[in-house]
C-alpha cells in the first residue's frame, strides 16, 4: 500500500595548486608495471598500487590528491567510509589510473570538470581513464554511497605511458562540515520512484555527491566533510532501533564501524559553518513499547540536553568564530517536537548559533526519493536555500 505520511523519511540505509617544474633525467624514464613513472620530485616514483621503481619510494596519496574527507592512511593508500569523501588530483597525459579497492559502492569520475562516469562497486582495480587530449587535466573522484561497515581503500593516482602526476590542487580557502542523516547523505536522491526494495536499487540511487551538502559547498567553492549516517538520530535512531547508540556514538570516528578509529582533526580544517541536521530519526516515528523514555516530552527534554552538549563540543573543537546552523524539515503531519526542540536551543545559546527550517510545502519539495526521501528536484532547492542562507548572513 503506497505511503501517506512521512513516517519513512529516515528508513536506514543499509547496507589550484602550482605546477611543479620538473626536468626529467637524461637517462631513459623508468617505468612501474608498465607505466611511466611519476616526478612528484627531481627524482621518479611510482604510485598507488604499482609496484615502486628501484631505489625509489611510493609517493603518499596526500601529496598526489586533494581531500578534506575524513581518511584514514594505511599501506599504499587511505582507507575511508563516510560518504560523499572526494579526491582531486592533476596529471599530464593522455590517461591516468585510480587505484581502488572496494566491492560495496559507487563512485564518480570526472576529468576537467565534466560530465561524471559512474563507476559500480569497482572492487580491487586499476580504473584506466584513456583518450583524452595532450595536456594538464584534473581529475575527481568521489564516494557516491554509504557503507558505515566497509573499508573502502584509494591507491591513489598512475600515471599512464609518457604522462605525469602533478603536485595536488590547493585546498580551498572556505570549509563546511555536514552533519546527519540520510537527507545529508544523499539517501536514494537519483531514484524516480518512493520504491527501492529490489536488490541494489537504493545503492544505484543514492549519491551524497548531488545532496544538498555538496551542491551547496560547491556554490560557495568551499571545501567540504559529509559525515552522515542514515537512520541515525541525536538521541534516538529511526523507529527506536539500535538502542544505546546514536549519532555522537560514531561522530569523533574516522572510520564509522572501527571503534578504535579516532579521527585525528587536522590543523588544516577548521570550517567557518558547521551545518547539522538530527532530529528526524528521533521524532519521525512514534515511541515502542519498552524505549527509555516515557513519553515525548522525556525525549524531547532529552534531544535539547545531547544537542546542547553536542554543541558545546564542537565549539570547544572549533572556537568561537565558527557558526552553527540547525537545519530541520517539517515534521508537523506528526509532531511538533522538532521544531519546538530546535528553536529552544537556539534560544538557550548566545555564540552564533541559528536555526534554517526546510519548509516543504512552502519549499515545494516532492520527497519522491527512495522511501520519500528528498529527490534532486528536492536537493536543488535545499541546497539554494542553505546556499542563499549562508550567504545572505556572511557566514562565509
Amino acid at each position: 500500500m503506497p505511503l501517506t505520511s512521512l513516517t519513512r523519511l529516515a528508513t536506514i540505509a543499509l547496507l589550484g595548486g602550482s605546477l611543479l617544474t620538473i626536468t626529467a633525467p637524461a637517462a631513459a624514464t623508468p617505468r612501474c608495471d608498465g607505466h611511466t613513472a611519476l616526478f612528484l620530485d627531481d627524482a621518479p616514483t611510482c604510485s598507488g598500487r604499482n609496484s615502486p621503481a628501484t631505489g625509489h619510494g611510493v609517493v603518499p596519496v596526500s601529496r598526489q590528491v586533494h581531500t578534506a574527507g575524513r581518511t584514514v592512511e594505511g599501506g599504499t593508500g587511505v582507507a575511508f567510509t563516510w560518504p560523499g569523501v572526494y579526491f582531486e588530483g592533476r596529471f599530464r597525459g593522455t590517461s591516468v589510473g585510480l587505484a581502488l579497492n572496494d566491492a560495496v559502492n559507487d563512485y564518480d569520475v570526472q576529468i576537467d570538470g565534466g560530465a561524471p562516469t559512474t563507476l559500480v562497486t569497482p572492487g580491487d582495480t586499476t580504473h584506466w581513464i584513456t583518450g583524452l587530449s595532450r595536456g594538464d587535466h584534473t581529475v575527481r573522484l568521489v564516494k557516491r554511497t554509504e557503507s558505515p561497515w566497509n573499508r573502502a581503500q584509494f591507491g591513489g593516482l598512475v600515471a599512464g605511458p609518457g604522462g605525469r602526476i602533478l603536485a595536488a590542487p590547493a585546498a580551498r580557502h572556505r570549509q563546511i562540515e555536514f552533519i546527519g542523516d540520510s537527507w545529508t547523505a544523499g539517501y536514494g536522491d537519483m531514484s524516480s520512484s518512493r520504491d527501492c526494495s529490489g536488490a541494489g536499487v537504493l545503492t544505484r540511487s543514492s549519491n551524497a555527491d548531488q545532496a544538498f551538502g555538496a551542491r551547496t559547498a560547491k556554490a560557495l567553492r568551499a571545501d567540504y566533510q559529509i559525515n552522515a549516517w542514515s537512520g541515525i538520530g541525536m538521541v534516538r535512531n529511526y523507529n527506536g532501533s539500535s538502542p544505546g547508540t546514536d549519532y555522537r556514538t560514531y561522530y569523533d570516528r574516522a572510520l564509522q564501524a572501527v571503534d578504535e578509529s579516532v579521527w585525528k582533526r587536522p590543523a588544516s580544517w577548521h570550517p567557518q559553518v558547521v551545518v547539522i541536521g538530527l532530529g528526524i530519526n528521533d521524532f519521525s516515528t512514534p515511541l515502542n513499547p519498552g524505549e527509555k523514555w516515557a513519553d515525548e516530552a522525556a525525549l524531547a527534554a532529552d534531544y535539547v540536553t545531547a544537542y546542547q552538549g553536542f554543541l558545546d563540543k564542537l565549539r570547544e573543537r572549533y572556537g568561537p568564530a565558527t557558526h552553527f546552523v540547525l537545519t530541520y524539515p517539517d515534521l508537523s503531519y506528526r509532531t511538533t517536537a522538532l521544531a519546538e526542540s530546535v528553536q529552544q536551543i537556539v534560544r538557550e545559546r548566545h555564540d552564533r548559533v541559528s536555526a534554517l527550517y526546510y519548509d516543504n510545502n512552502a519549499l515545494g519539495l516532492d520527497l519522491l526519493g527512495c522511501d520519500w526521501h528528498p529527490s534532486l528536484h528536492d536537493h536543488a532547492i535545499l541546497a539554494g536555500t542553505l546556499t542563499t542562507y549562508l550567504r545572505n548572513g556572511l557566514f562565509l
